[in-house]
């Protein structure tokens, strides 16, 4: 079977984990059901080789979750396969019950306030230019995990000078502190989906709202603008899924509301349902629409537009940022400043060290050098 086949949650060579969204289910010639398959244009690769393994052990190893996983994302033997993954902090837990997510719901047990070390442990372990960080909703928290959010930002601003740091947060309710906790912290891109069209919005997402989001992408750039004055623009971004229902008019006028609130990226995906409980998908796209919804709302204004039927929030994140090759080399040479810097301080210290005094050999005597 070729990298390019669709895998399915028993597919001898898919994690026990991971399954492809599985579709809509139909009975078979003896009563038992099970997934149809997906249009032919629909096919991901089997999550396998050397460099996923290591990726995942890594992640693993340091006890962190990742919506790769946890989401049954189709592109996560892609990703992985070139070293990147978006990492999903405060547990696994949501405590939401969205009808599109494989994320489990319940009462999160978990506040791990050592999770952003470990996370800029893992992230500095798999030496990214980009990382996307995200998280299940946390209700039961006062912030919803905001200072959870900000603190992993600063980890990885030092641990990883040279990379670009991306956020992709829940609606916190539409509280003003959370957000400004997270805007202070600078990531370059912040990302909130709004999902699916207004009308969709309670069969979808049930406690979100549809203007709450907007008003979260709204803020978010004014924020960051009040937190560090003269700071490069922190750029905003969103993602909308179709085939659940929604009308070409309703996805325009979603691009409308978008650009209205100056959202700079937006990333459109198919739906695929992750299980009989979820959503059924009311129809698939093809190729060609994606490929008109893109034209069709970089015309209204987005700066980076991904569409495609298994796109999702982040997938080529890294490809997504506004002015991403000068940006790319802005921090690189930033780290390449900061990294000759430190190697000066270490030869001027090694420099002192020697001449700090005379030698002492194993017998006790002193032996004086020339400049001593």
């Amino acid at each position: 079977m070729s990298d390019s086949s669709e895998f399915l949650p028993n597919h001898p060579l898919a994690p026990p984990t991971i399954a492809m969204g599985g579709g809509t289910f139909e009975v078979a010639a003896d009563g038992s059901s099970a997934p149809r398959r997906h249009p032919d244009w629909i096919k991901a690769r089997i999550p396998s080789g050397e460099t996923y393994q290591e990726v995942r052990r890594l992640l693993h190893g340091l006890s962190l979750h990742t919506v790769c996983e946890e989401a049954h994302c189709p592109n996560v033997g892609e990703c992985w396969d070139q070293r990147t993954a978006t990492i999903m902090i405060l547990g696994d837990t949501c405590t939401r019950a969205c009808g599109f997510c494989a994320v489990k719901t319940g009462k999160p047990l978990i506040h791990d306030l050592d999770e952003p070390r470990r996370v800029a442990e893992a992230i500095r372990g798999l030496g990214l230019e980009h990382v996307v960080v995200t998280s299940v909703a946390r209700d039961d928290l006062d912030d919803g995990g905001a200072r959870i959010f900000a603190e992993t930002i600063r980890r990885l601003r030092v641990t990883c000078p040279g990379m670009g740091v991306e956020v992709l947060i829940p609606d916190f309710n539409g509280e003003e502190a959370p957000l400004r906790t997270v805007m202070a912290a600078r990531p370059d891109i912040l990302n909130h989906n709004v999902e699916t069209v207004a009308r969709l919005q309670k069969p979808v997402r049930k406690r979100a709202r549809y203007d709450r989001s907007l008003g979260v992408l709204a803020r978010a750039k004014e924020y960051a603008a009040e937190a560090v004055q003269g700071a490069p623009a922190v750029h905003t971004k969103s993602s909308i899924m179709v085939g659940l229902g929604e009308t070409r008019p309703e996805l325009h006028q979603t691009f409308l509301d978008l650009r209205a609130v100056d959202c700079d990226i937006l990333t459109i995906g198919q739906y695929l349902r992750p299980s009989t409980e979820h959503l059924p998908v009311e129809r698939y796209y093809r190729p060609e629409e994606f490929a008109e919804m893109r034209e069709e709302a970089l015309a209204l204004g987005f700066k980076h537009v991904e569409s495609g039927p298994l796109v999702r929030s982040s997938y080529h994140a890294r490809d997504q940022v506004p002015d991403a090759e000068a940006r790319r080399a802005a921090r690189a040479l930033s780290a390449q400043r900061s990294g000759a810097a430190a190697a000066a301080g270490a030869e001027r210290s090694a420099g002192a060290a020697a001449r700090s005094g005379p030698t002492v050999d194993p017998e006790g005597r002193v032996v004086y050098r020339s400049g001593n």
